[in-house]
């Protein structure tokens, strides 16, 4: 049974741990394609728009549209999976094993956006960044945790998993909430009906994956037109997957996770990496970072995250509410509650959504991401270098 639940998990880690190493060289290639005499063909590939049916019956979409409303409508659908599947049989399975990542989660989401919105408090519509800081990597975050091997604990590797995850899905709530467009009723409506028609499935045990994406895609369809983001799609699907029940053997959720896991990790997020971290670095001096927007990012990245995830779960381990992860210790934790400051992919996905109005604000947008991330990759991995160092030394 042991093995069961941690077998996943083990398999995950050495996934991320690669595809971290990926979306890196994908960031490093939109870079260099947009700063140099690549970078017209770079822009117009992504500005270039791919029907998909007819003019009348289809749909019209950029490149950028396809990767980032589509694409990542499979990447949240496959998060949904991962952490549905945690807290019905996995590591968050018990109360105080789930609380700890979640109420660190929610440190990680507030204070990050409370500095972001004090640098910004003069600026007006730089206000609508407020989220960016509040998200979290996980491909990137467990990939650098991954680098130092046995050194760090696998709780710690769970716990990490499990707060970017519970991170990831904040962000979907806050992209439904504040992110979208004006709502048009009738698709939503059927967007409704849709998730209904799933939850049926569900309800009678259908187990072919089948019927399940037939209707998803419609849903995908009416919550496009709805105005609400797509990828809220992707989280409504996975939710009403089924697991196998007590005594069962098969399970479809475990199926299409571990089907779909790869694709995600080598595919989809290395290339909304290549489509979103182009930035043309031209005329860019610190001064620039200087700026609200990029300086309420680096700094919502860096030190919020750092002090909401610590904050939140020191009170909350020392309260009795949650416990601290198997073997480890607070300067450790401590060191996690840094890594969560990698923003990266998921930070410029709900950038490009808060400044869909102000496209001047998004070059600076991502160079307080890719700042901040770099940072917090950087601090945080060095310090449980040397913590794992010296812990080693001092059992000698």
């Amino acid at each position: 049974m042991i093995n069961y639940i941690t077998a996943p998990f083990k398999w995950f880690f050495k996934l991320e741990a690669a595809s971290g190493l990926v979306l890196l060289i994908a960031a490093v290639i939109a870079l260099i394609l947009s700063n140099t005499g690549l970078s017209d063909y770079y822009f117009n590939t992504l500005n270039f728009h791919i029907l998909l049916g007819t003019k009348n019956l289809g749909l019209d979409l950029s490149v950028l549209h396809w990767i980032n409303d589509v694409l990542m409508a499979i990447f949240f659908f496959v998060v949904t999976l991962e952490i549905k599947r945690e807290f019905i049989k996995g590591e968050l399975s018990k109360p105080k094993q789930a609380l700890l990542p979640i109420i660190g989660a929610v440190g990680g989401m507030a204070v990050p956006a409370l500095i972001y919105i004090i640098i910004n408090f003069e600026t007006g519509y730089t206000l609508k960044g407020w989220a960016i800081p509040s998200a979290t990597d996980i491909a990137f975050s467990i990939g650098v945790l991954s680098l130092l091997g046995s050194r760090v604990p696998i709780s710690l590797k769970v716990f990490l998993m499990a707060l970017a995850i519970i991170d990831d899905l904040g962000a979907i709530i806050i992209i439904a909430l504040f992110y979208s467009t004006e709502l048009q009723y009738t698709h939503l409506l059927l967007m409704f009906l849709s998730f209904i028609f799933l939850l049926a499935l569900n309800r009678f045990g259908i187990k072919k994956f089948t019927p399940y994406l037939f209707i998803g895609i419609f849903l995908w369809f009416f919550t496009h037109g709805s105005g609400i983001h797509s990828t809220i799609s992707g989280v409504l699907l996975a939710t009403v997957i089924p697991h196998n029940k007590q005594g069962e053997d098969y399970s479809l959720l475990l199926k299409l996770e571990h089907s779909l896991s790869p694709y995600v990790a080598y595919g989809v997020m290395p290339l909304f990496a290549l489509a979103n971290a182009g930035v043309v670095l031209e005329g860019i001096s610190f001064n620039s970072l200087l700026n609200p927007v990029p300086l309420g990012i680096v700094c919502g990245l860096f030190f919020g995250k750092q002090i909401g995830v610590f904050l939140f779960s020191f009170l909350s381990i020392k309260t009795g509410l949650a416990e601290m992860p198997t073997n480890s210790n607070w300067i450790k934790l401590y060191a996690v509650g840094i890594l969560t400051g990698i923003g990266f992919t998921m930070s410029l996905f709900v950038g490009n959504l808060a400044f869909v109005e102000y496209p001047n604000e998004l070059d600076g947008v991502k160079i307080g991401v890719l700042v901040g991330s770099f940072l917090s990759a950087l601090v945080g991995y060095l310090l449980l270098l040397i913590t794992s160092k010296k812990i080693k030394n001092y059992k000698n």
